[in-house]
């Protein structure tokens, strides 16, 4: 058979294949009833979706679990025969059917629940803390990534100062972001170098501070406020990984900065950035600066359009 046709790498396709049969041993899926009852994987989640509720309806049931309508039939045949659920006309329509959990089937249920809690306990028992977080937060990309966008929950973000590894984080993302969106060369990270350094070494805490964005326990996003002059601060180097840009994160970051800035005393704000950077921009805009000036020049590898703005901390449109 032809492979269809995809823009998805066969690698890709592979990698995920084999992470499907590695996880499906884990969790025990390849045995005959899930942990140790006679019920298989679809039949547990039939009677977890059961449970959550009085009474569902056969139909919904069948949307919310995507399976076949004849499928979803024959395996609540099963649970019925084995006196687990029971089912009746709707009172309101009678060409549907009522599915409910018996007191038999609530009992059952519940053994496979704690069987389940206890089964997962026990892989993650197995597991220093660092790696918990790291595979719980991973499988929340997972669900993120391919969950329809309208199901998507709000995910909720945290910002906070530096910790240990993050300033080399700020340089090491902000590369590789910048590169592989706009093409710019190591001349920029040396630049991002530069400026995190001497922010590492020489900051003044009452008048300088650094966020980084954290979300799902990893950093997201970063912007440092410096001090360019005693009456002006400067915004360097604001970011927001591409794969949580949506949130609401770079906006929240520049407020931040912004209200820092105000209460240390600066009289201004201004940064410096490139025209290329349109979303960059808008959130600028928003804010409340004003473009002061543009510069054509060659930096990065590429030919450029700097922009310098500002904003001013006195002005009520800031203190918004």
């Amino acid at each position: 058979m032809a492979p269809s046709a995809t823009t998805t790498g066969t690698g890709e396709v592979h990698a995920v294949r084999a992470f499907n049969r590695f996880w499906t041993q884990q969790i025990g899926l390849l045995q005959a009833g899930l942990v140790d009852t006679p019920w298989s994987l679809t039949e547990a989640r039939v009677l977890f979706e059961l449970a959550q509720q009085e009474a569902t309806d056969l139909a919904d049931l069948r949307r919310t679990l995507q399976l076949d309508a004849g499928y979803l039939t024959r395996i609540v045949g099963r649970l019925k025969d084995a006196r687990l659920v029971t089912a009746e006309r709707s009172p309101n329509d009678g060409r549907r059917q009522v599915i409910r959990l018996t007191e038999e089937g609530r009992a059952e249920f519940g053994t496979l629940d704690v069987r389940s809690s206890d089964a997962t306990a026990a892989l993650l028992d197995g597991l220093p803390a660092a790696d918990r977080r790291r595979l719980v937060a991973a499988m929340g990309t997972i669900e993120d990534t391919l969950a329809p966008r309208s199901d998507r929950p709000p995910r909720a973000y945290l910002l906070r100062e530096p910790g240990p590894g993050d300033l080399g984080w700020m340089v090491q993302r902000n590369a590789a972001v910048y590169a592989a969106e706009y093409g710019w060369d190591q001349s920029y990270e040396a630049l991002v170098a530069r400026i995190v350094a001497d922010f590492g070494q020489h900051r003044d805490p009452a008048r300088e501070r650094a966020w980084i964005a954290e979300l799902d326990a990893e950093p997201v996003g970063c912007v440092l406020c410096v001090r360019r002059d005693d009456e002006a601060a400067q915004l360097r180097i604001l970011l927001v990984d591409p794969a949580v840009r949506g949130l609401g994160i770079g906006a929240r970051l520049v407020e931040e900065c912004v209200r820092f800035a105000r209460a240390a005393g600066y009289r201004s704000m201004v940064l410096w950035t490139n025209d290329v950077l349109v979303s960059a921009r808008r959130i600028y805009e928003a804010a409340g600066f004003e473009l002061t000036d543009e510069e054509p020049h060659r930096s990065f590898g590429h030919d450029l359009v700097g922009q310098t703005w500002r904003l001013d901390l006195r002005s009520d449109r800031a203190a918004g």
